[in-house]
């Protein structure tokens, strides 16, 4: 499997757009046949302070959520929501094994 996690940190006042941003994202990336998992996370101390934990089934699913509508729209009004640029990690898993 292959899984991305991604940090964002929101502009106060971004939030509520953010909020409707993020989830026409997380329901497409839902749809897609190689998503696995979309988890849209809020740290509970810094409310403006988010991750996005999303499993895909490799990561040619992966580049193909990269090709979507929602995704491009997501990479077009990001950016002017965050207060510092987001970070993101991509990662393979090796426990438990996928192939097991």
């Amino acid at each position: 499997m292959f899984h991305v996690v991604v940090r964002i940190e929101v502009k106060p006042e971004k939030l509520e757009s953010f909020l409707e941003l993020v989830h026409v994202d997380a329901v497409g990336t839902r749809k897609e046949p190689g998503n696995l998992r979309f988890d849209v996370l809020r740290l509970v101390d810094q409310p403006t302070k988010f991750a996005l934990y999303e499993v895909y089934k490799d990561e040619a699913a992966f580049k193909a959520h990269q090709q979507t509508e929602h995704y491009a729209r997501w990479k077009r009004e990001i950016e002017d929501h965050c207060a510092v640029p987001r970070s993101s990690d991509k990662f393979t898993t090796l426990f438990p094994s996928p192939y097991v």
